[in-house]
């Protein structure tokens, strides 16, 4: 019998979700930075990890020992979807493209013209 709470069989999944949470930092870090995304986007981020460190909150540790931290997650996780959705959906393609297949824009292209040569 299999207990339904217990860590993953596999280790590999918590490696992949470790590199997409990082590839998500980098593309919010990477939009934060571009002077095409608004600033009303940019003040989402600081205001949702200013919870953090407010007195107020929703689920007092206090009060909800083991769950008085996961609002302080989910505002920030919040936060964070927040701000991908108000940036401008080509910025955030162009740097998820770049953080997939690199600097695009970078590499030189040839150009070259082919013909099929029959050897009959």
């Amino acid at each position: 019998m299999t207990n339904k709470n217990s860590l993953p069989s596999d280790p590999r999944q918590g490696a992949v979700f470790m590199t997409e949470m990082l590839k998500r930092l980098q593309l919010i870090w990477m939009l934060f930075k571009d002077n095409r995304v608004s600033f009303l986007a940019k003040a989402v981020l600081p205001l949702s990890l200013l919870y953090l460190i407010s007195p107020v909150d929703f689920l007092p540790a206090a009060v909800f020992p083991f769950v008085g931290g996961l609002d302080d997650v989910g505002v920030v996780l919040l936060g964070m979807a927040l701000f991908l959705k108000l940036s401008p959906q080509d910025v955030v393609h162009y740097y998820e493209d770049q953080l997939e297949y690199g600097d695009l824009h970078d590499s030189e292209s040839i150009d070259t013209e082919y013909r099929i040569v029959d050897e009959d």
